[in-house]
């Protein structure tokens, strides 16, 4: 293959669409997009693959670049005896789960960057994450690694050896992804309060969350089933471990404190310092959590970080036709009242340039003269200092990453001022350190649209609408709009990942259409908007269609007839995102009761019931399907709101949002029998299903009914004594 012909002759990122990818467009290393011209490539020239997995935001995908990628003789071992391959693990979760099961099974952890060695058949033989350029505590240097996976390919004893661990990596991949058991079962009974009872034992009851030491991740799902398990009679000592976990995400560094919205995750056990990069799915789930939380707890402090987050995503992750971009990097340039004078202006990415220097954090942390500097008001500046416990020594390089240290009652004490006064003076430093902070070189985004990350972002703010502030159903309907127009084939009813700046690409995966029908349904509960559930029932019809394999009983991750891989993944597990299967088996059963069949729901009981066993041993690793199983056990409390939506009593909204009500299924039905007609139309149903079926409006007047397991309380007028009907089923009376 001359160097005209061999398209590894070249970088080829600059062609990529992918933020990611185009951050190494200019690497010496001859970077290939995943596609079949590389792996031809690789099959012609008889080479290994490397494979090189990450995304825009990661911190140490940054760090390899600039120590490995960017090295002149490391660029040129790769080209010459591999074929190096990046991939954007945003764009393509399911490469990045093949072969992240593997780096997990043979090293027992994993991460990103993630670094593949393949046979050109794509079968595994090395794998890791970071590599050093020089041997460091144990890991190779990545330039001794390359010579030596090259010298053995080259050796024709030592590659039949490569290639039969392979095969057999292969085969372990297989069986942890493909896998399911040849006997469903029953789940566990009361399987939520057994999720409840091992999150208990195992939180961490001095600083909140789970694990000793660090790092220490958002746990989502832990925090829902707790709260769920609680509602259904648990112990009252569940709620605790809620509020306390809610409290130090809220409090401490993984919390944005100036401009609002939550970093990926804490490095250590006290949550004070975060890796700093900001993903959309963290400011879409966090929140969630919070909002449950307030419905459960109170606590204004929750409903205000739900707002702040919402203003940021808002504000710095918002497309301006409605959409929402993906990521925000750890990392930014130095500012002038930290490490000298930039030229950079505050608006530009370091990213653009890439030669720039950057430093993770630095966008968000502060040292005193920098507050000083920002504040007008000297005292209000020295109590934000010590609020926030920003010191000379600081806690991160220098510098403080700004966390709750002494609460306002002690302050006030302390300075002899009122508690309003206080929280006063501390708003006024919190305005004037961001409209200072928004002088220094912001961290690069990522600006591809990802479809199921804004079906989370979708979900949160409509679940916003019905808890706090009916505006975000607007916020949440404009996403909706976008990803519709720019991601979804009406004609062909499939879905598309991806979107950037006009260009569409990538089939959707399971985990798009599960967490986009989620949010158009959750969207429907809060407006009433009839094109919304429609939007959604056609979400679910083609999740049976394109991800249900009917011979195993499960769906799978990738859709029928999509790329073969060396595995076809399925994604039982709660990972940063919810697992696409649990969220796809909630929005099936729920979809269910909208349907006049019953293929939604005989699709979720056989999901259910093929993992049975293994969602029972470990419900918090499958939090999602552990909910998920909870409802389908439980039945979900239908509450059908009959008439015009802008006529509904006001206590019907404050019941909704003050309450927290687990399995909650708000189901709107016009009282109008032409405009209810028009809605079966719409739905494409020739009759009216059951959670509408013969719950018409009593009086003239708005009416709701609650109804659970084909049982249903008498037609009412007060949501609260709708509630109370239900809240007996739970009970069992």
């Amino acid at each position: 293959m001359s160097d005209a012909t061999d398209p590894t002759a070249r970088n080829r990122l600059d062609e990529a669409e992918s933020p990611y990818l185009r951050q190494h467009a200019d690497n010496p290393v001859n970077w290939q997009p995943w596609d079949e011209t590389a792996l031809e490539a690789a099959k012609e020239r008889d080479v290994p693959i490397f494979l090189s997995i990450g995304y825009a935001a990661c911190h140490w995908c940054h760090v390899m670049e600039e120590e490995s990628f960017e090295n002149e003789a490391i660029a040129e071992q790769l080209n010459e005896h591999f074929v190096p391959i990046k991939v954007d693990r945003e764009e393509r979760p399911d490469l990045d789960s093949v072969y992240m099961s593997i780096c997990q099974q043979v090293t027992g952890g994993g991460g990103w960057p993630l670094s593949a060695w393949l046979t050109p058949e794509g079968e595994p033989f090395y794998v890791g994450t970071y590599f050093p350029p020089e041997e460091k505590r144990g890991q190779p240097g990545f330039g001794d690694l390359l010579q030596r996976l090259a010298d053995s390919w080259s050796d024709p004893e030592q590659r039949e050896e490569m290639e039969n661990r392979a095969q057999q990596w292969t085969e372990a991949i297989e069986s942890d992804l493909e896998a399911t058991p040849a006997d469903p079962a029953d789940p566990a009974e009361d399987i939520v309060q057994t999720a409840g009872t091992i999150a208990h034992r195992g939180a961490d009851r001095q600083d909140g969350g789970w694990g000793s030491g660090g790092p220490k991740f958002p746990q989502n799902g832990r925090l829902h089933a707790l709260l769920r398990a609680h509602s259904d009679g648990g112990q009252e000592d569940y709620l605790n471990v809620v509020e306390e976990t809610l409290d130090v995400m809220a409090d401490r560094g993984l919390y944005d404190h100036v401009g609002g919205g939550f970093h990926r995750y804490a490095t250590d056990q006290q949550w004070a310092v975060p890796h700093f990069e900001k993903m959309l799915y963290d400011n879409a789930e966090i929140p969630r959590a919070f909002l449950a939380g307030y419905q459960a707890v109170g606590s204004e402090r929750y409903a205000s970080v739900v707002r702040e987050t919402f203003e940021f995503v808002q504000r710095e992750l918002q497309h301006p036709d409605g959409g929402f971009f993906s990521t925000l990097d750890a990392e930014s340039a130095p500012h002038s009242d930290s490490q000298g004078d930039s030229e950079q202006s505050s608006g530009d990415s370091p990213r653009d340039d890439p030669g720039g220097e950057t430093e993770e954090g630095l966008f968000y942390v502060w040292t005193p003269e920098q507050v000083h500097d920002a504040v007008e008001d000297e005292t209000d500046a020295e109590i934000f200092c010590d609020y926030f416990g920003v010191t000379e020594r600081g806690n991160f390089e220098g510098a403080t990453v700004l966390a709750v240290r002494k609460p306002v009652p002690v302050l006030a004490e302390e300075y002899e001022r009122s508690e309003d006064d206080i929280t006063a003076s501390l708003q006024r430093a919190l305005n004037e350190t961001f409209e200072a902070r928004k002088e220094r070189p912001r961290p690069a985004r990522d600006e591809k649209i990802l479809a199921g990350w804004n079906g989370l972002m979708i979900r949160a703010l409509a679940e916003g609408a019905i808890v706090l502030d009916d505006a975000y159903a607007d916020v949440a309907a404009d996403a909706l709009s976008f990803v519709r127009e720019h991601l979804w084939d009406e004609d062909e009813n499939r879905l598309n990942r991806r979107y950037k700046d006009g260009d569409v690409a990538i089939d959707g995966y399971l985990e798009d259409y599960a967490f986009l029908g989620r949010g158009a349904l959750t969207l429907f509960e809060a407006t009433g908007d009839v094109e919304h559930l429609a939007f959604a029932m056609n979400l679910g019809q083609a999740i049976t269609e394109a991800f249900w394999d009917d011979d195993e009983g499960t769906l799978f991750f990738t859709p029928t007839g999509g790329e073969s891989l060396v595995a076809r993944p399925q994604e039982l597990t709660d990972q940063s995102t919810p697992s696409s299967t649990g969220v796809a088996v909630d929005l099936l059963l729920s979809l269910s009761h909208f349907s006049d069949d019953d293929r939604f729901e005989t699709v979720a009981e056989r999901v259910i019931r093929t993992h049975a066993d293994r969602v029972s041993s470990n419900p918090l690793q499958h939090a999602s399907l552990t909910l998920a199983t909870d409802t389908y056990e439980q039945g979900a409390l239908e509450l059908t709101l009959v008439g015009d939506q802008s006529d509904y009593p006001s206590e019907w909204t404050e019941t909704l949002a003050g309450r927290y009500v687990p399995r909650r299924l708000l189901a709107h039905r016009p009282a109008d029998d032409t405009d209810f007609e028009q809605w079966l139309d719409t739905l494409e149903l020739d009759e009216s299903p059951p959670i509408w079926a013969g719950r018409e409006q009593v009086d003239d007047e708005p009416t709701v009914y609650a109804c659970r397991n084909f049982a249903c309380s008498p037609p009412k007028h007060d949501l609260g004594t709708a509630l109370e009907w239900g809240a007996a089923t739970d009970d069992g009376e």
